[in-house]
């Protein structure tokens, strides 16, 4: 843990001084921030919305984003990336690996950063021109580790040289009827969550 906070921090410095000139990112809410176990889910719009998430929360928070497995395969940025704590997902099929390893990381005390609609999505529409939708993962890796959902607000629309503002959501824990939860109450739980993410939308404007 001590070597991966170490790279992590030193990227966050590098960084820093481009999003704080070019892309300056502040969040409103940081009161809800768990200091123990957490999944942090937010909508996704732009490539940069992890690393603006980052910067906004500051070097000392530190987040396990879920990447898909593409960026993690590239020479020096793929090694770069998994030494500061981020963890590959194979998008498109179930992913056991990448699930196991979200429940280790969150089971121990961990944050971990992933985006429900698992694609980037814009006016309701993902990459591929499809209506998007809310996985379950997410409503699953929470249920099944106990640990809270953190709803978070990432807005579209980023202006050069201008704040753009993120929004922190109370934690909560989602609740099922069953012992570790059915795919039904998973969909209740993603759609619910995604409805939370999009009410705090208001308080970034």
């Amino acid at each position: 843990m001590k070597s991966i906070h170490t790279v992590y921090s030193i990227l966050w410095s590098i960084i820093w001084p481009f999003f704080s000139l070019c892309h300056p990112c502040r969040a409103i809410g940081k009161e809800n921030l768990p200091q123990s176990g957490a999944l942090f889910c937010a909508n996704h719009s732009c490539l940069n919305d992890p690393v603006c998430l980052v910067m906004a929360l500051g070097r000392k928070y530190q987040l396990r984003p879920m990447a898909k497995s593409e960026f993690m395969n590239i020479p020096v940025l793929g090694w770069l990336l998994k030494k500061a704590g981020v963890f590959a997902v194979d998008r498109g099929k179930s992913d056991v690996g990448a699930i196991k390893t979200a429940i280790k990381y969150l089971k121990s005390g961990e944050k971990v950063l992933l985006f429900p609609e698992g694609t980037r999505v814009k006016d309701g529409v993902d990459k591929y021109g499809h209506e998007s939708e809310a996985k379950s993962g997410a409503a699953m890796l929470a249920v099944r580790t106990g640990v809270p959902i953190v709803p978070v607000y990432i807005p579209e629309k980023k202006n050069w040289f201008r704040f753009t503002t993120i929004v922190i959501g109370e934690p909560y824990y989602p609740q099922v009827e069953s012992k570790k939860g059915t795919a039904e109450e998973y969909k209740v739980i993603a759609e619910e969550l995604m409805e939370r993410i999009h009410a705090l939308g208001a308080k970034a404007a």
